[in-house]
């Protein structure tokens, strides 16, 4: 075994025996990354706290702000296993990239809260702690913490530089990113110019994480660059299923930050010029009224644009599985990674009937 509880099964799947206490030794198959996580989460856990403990006994108020940060933000989905099954489609066994999973939480963690921070342009409470301690905590956990992780001892002397190496250069390209998203100009918008501020917000941190994997498995330098251009499409599947998320649960954040999504953008670009002058105008009243934000929503939820904007998942997922096919490996784990890219290019949205706002169709010539 690799990581505690994780072993090849014997029926064509990979098998997961529980480490709970009230089900020691039950073994059941792993189907979905889902049930991966709940096999090697604890694992994940020890590596980020292992990782904490590296700053050093004299670290105690910024290990105390780091973990009230940690314990504040928890993720939907599990997608830190990314990594481990990843490395496990090139050798058979997860359990070594374990520290690349902590990697993946430590960054994120930090990312999401500098990125509420900027979306909300102002401050976001998290526990105890004042907003300048979480600031503080966040620039620690995204910076030198998932360089420490990489002093884990599961990570062998030979690839630590490279792995660092991957680790500045991807959080340059995610910094960038994140700059064009800020200075996005939504009278500028298409869909080219949203896809490459998505290829670097979370493009590039999957981008990242995929070829770490593979340089810890001792992949070639063709698959290395072959699993980072999964993580990149996987990234851009992930930031639109968020973006549908952000719509689904009422939460219209996306709107009130004024943040230009590419669903908006394909709404944009598709417009005449008086709808699109329309919704521009629409979308800039959104940020401060909920009636016109549920306006806007329902130009976003057209049928035809729905539809345009399917048809466009579909080629995302279709890239990210012929990737998946070409790379092959372990079919056991491949197939996790397939059920990853299915989820994150689910089709979520619905048409709203009878929709009628700015932009919309008004049944004029235009």
């Amino acid at each position: 075994m690799g990581v505690s509880g994780i072993r090849s099964g014997s029926i064509g799947r990979p098998m997961i025996e529980s480490s709970s206490a009230s089900a020691k030794g039950t073994v059941v198959p792993v189907t979905t990354y889902v049930d991966l996580h709940r096999g090697v989460s604890a694992d994940i856990e020890r590596e980020v706290r292992a990782t904490v403990e590296r700053m050093g006994p004299s670290a105690t108020a910024v290990r105390s702000a780091v973990t009230g940060l940690l314990r504040h933000r928890e993720f939907a989905y599990p997608l830190p296993v990314l990594p481990m099954i990843v490395h496990a489609a090139e050798t058979g066994d997860p359990g070594p990239a374990t520290p690349l999973a902590a990697v993946h939480v430590l960054w994120w963690t930090s990312a999401c809260h500098i990125d509420d921070l900027a979306d909300g342009q102002g401050t976001v409470h998290v526990g105890d702690l004042r907003p300048d301690e979480a600031l503080l905590a966040a620039v620690v956990t995204g910076l030198p913490l998932p360089i420490l992780a990489l002093r884990s001892p599961r990570i062998p002397e030979a690839v630590r530089g490279a792995l660092t190496a991957e680790v500045v250069s991807g959080m340059v390209a995610a910094a960038e990113g994140q700059l064009r998203d800020l200075r996005a100009d939504v009278v500028d918008a298409d869909r080219e110019r949203v896809t490459t501020v998505y290829r670097g917000k979370s493009g590039a941190p999957f981008a990242m994480i995929t070829a770490m994997a593979a340089i810890m498995a001792g992949a070639p330098t063709e698959r290395i660059d072959r699993w980072r251009a999964f993580g990149d499409v996987f990234g851009i599947l992930w930031q639109i299923f968020n973006d549908q998320e952000d719509i689904l649960s009422g939460r219209h954040e996306d709107l009130a930050n004024g943040t230009v999504t590419y669903l908006l953008a394909c709404a944009l670009q598709d417009s005449s010029p008086a709808q699109r002058a329309r919704l521009l105008r629409a979308h800039a009243a959104a940020q401060t009224s909920s009636s016109t934000r549920a306006e806007v929503t329902a130009v976003l939820l057209d049928a035809s644009l729905l539809r345009r904007y399917e048809e466009e998942l579909v080629v995302l997922r279709d890239k990210a599985h012929k990737l998946l096919c070409e790379l092959g490996g372990d079919g056991e784990y491949l197939a996790l990674l397939q059920h990853m890219v299915d989820e994150a290019s689910q089709m979520r949205l619905e048409p709203m009937p009878n929709n009628s706002a700015p932009g919309g169709s008004d049944g004029q010539n235009e």
